[in-house]
């Protein structure tokens, strides 16, 4: 594996509009958004936080073979860009680490983690009445009838199989995801640029009138797809993002501390990669997974659900998906390793990772600022050394 130049994130960089959640200017930038960009707050409540039992292991000398040879745990936290990383087996957590000036209050930047936060309310929704996932997503947005949304379900939506073309170069400033990166207020739009650019994500979204597919034809990854999700959700309660997740989540799962999610100009929550919340709180969230939905002494998302999250349809995950995970799926906002077990992964690009295995009782989280959005072969080391560490675990 590469070695790794650590930067002590106390250490502010002369970052800029354009290049501040990039690296190398994200090693400080994931674990400072609030003093880069506006952002609201997900309140944790005036609730104790839950407690996790402990069950300290020495788990640095565990060996495995990964992308880059034989290695270790303590060799691998060292050199894949690690901010913060814990591992539950269960329930209790046998090793929690920091790094990079990162500490047990730090927020720190999820990206695409959010995600799943998104499909799990959806399911919360679901089980109250409040919407049918085999319905029209046009039933809960009409405005959306003008756009290549219409005739989707919003299960199509959850699993991004909808067939909306959208563009997802992340280092292409005029792509699809580019134009979100301006509307939410993470950049400025390119220099010298004169056309029109979307000033919130819902005008983005009602620019999207172009199908590349048949709806649920396939899966191809759209961001886009979870702020939809977000406004069906804010228009059904009448409440903003950040308070359905304080309500249904964050208050629930005992939080140890408020999360927090960057706004757009008109306020809205990024519910495509805008969260941000500590290691610990990462851990409730990817417990409760892990327990079918029961934590902090309740039964936070209907059990029926979390399962249903765990089996994607692998014939519809094609292409370049299947060379970080050739066997994996998508399904209601989460990645799979393996469509056959039931092990869920949350992920985020530059390595954010929530793992969540119920039938080893195993939960963890890493935090991390690679200097790639995406990099198969980090992703792959990764998954070896929880696997190693799992594997450790439950013999």
């Amino acid at each position: 594996m590469p070695g790794v130049t650590m930067s002590e994130t106390s250490k502010r960089p002369a970052w800029t509009r354009e290049n501040w959640d990039r690296a190398p200017f994200n090693r400080w930038s994931f674990q400072h958004v609030r003093e880069i960009v506006p952002t609201a707050e997900v309140w944790r409540g005036r609730e104790p936080a839950s407690i996790f039992s402990r069950s300290s292991r020495p788990i640095d000398g565990i060996a495995y073979q990964g992308e880059f040879g034989a290695s270790d745990i303590g060799q691998f936290l060292d050199n894949s860009y690690t901010d913060g990383f814990i591992v539950l087996h269960r329930g209790a957590v046998v090793a929690e680490r920091y790094f990079n000036g990162m500490n047990e209050r730090t927020l720190h930047l999820s990206q695409s983690v959010g995600k799943s936060l998104i499909g799990i309310l959806v399911g919360i929704f679901a089980a109250r009445g409040q919407l049918d996932v085999n319905g029209l997503i046009t039933d809960y947005l009409p405005d959306l009838g003008a756009t290549a949304y219409a005739g989707a379900t919003v299960t199509q939506v959850l699993n991004m199989t909808s067939g909306v073309a959208f563009d997802e170069t992340y280092t292409d400033p005029y792509s699809d995801i580019g134009r979100i990166d301006v509307a939410c207020g993470w950049k400025e739009k390119p220099a010298g640029d004169t056309r029109h650019w979307p000033t919130s994500v819902w005008e983005v979204i009602l620019g999207l009138t172009k199908k590349e597919a048949e709806h649920g034809e396939r899966f191809s990854y759209r961001s886009i797809e979870t702020d939809v999700l977000a406004f069906m959700l804010e228009r059904i309660s009448g409440l903003r993002l950040p308070e359905i997740v304080s309500r249904d989540l964050w208050q629930p799962l005992g939080a140890e501390e408020s999360a927090n999610y960057t706004v757009d100009p008109t306020g809205y929550g990024q519910a495509d990669g805008g969260f941000n919340a500590t290691l610990r709180d990462y851990a409730r969230f990817g417990e409760m997974l892990t327990q079918d939905g029961f934590f902090n002494g309740r039964q936070v998302v209907p059990s029926d659900w979390v399962r249903k999250c765990r089996f994607g349809v692998h014939a519809k995950f094609t292409g370049d998906y299947r060379i970080a995970t050739p066997h994996g799926a998508y399904q209601h906002q989460f990645w799979h390793e393996d469509h056959r077990t039931p092990v869920l992964l949350a992920r985020g690009v530059f390595g954010q990772l929530i793992y969540s295995d119920p039938a080893s009782s195993f939960t963890a989280v890493k935090l991390s600022s690679w200097p790639d959005f995406r990099n198969n072969k980090l992703l792959r080391e990764t998954l070896a050394a929880l696997n190693a560490i799992k594997r450790a675990l439950v013999e």
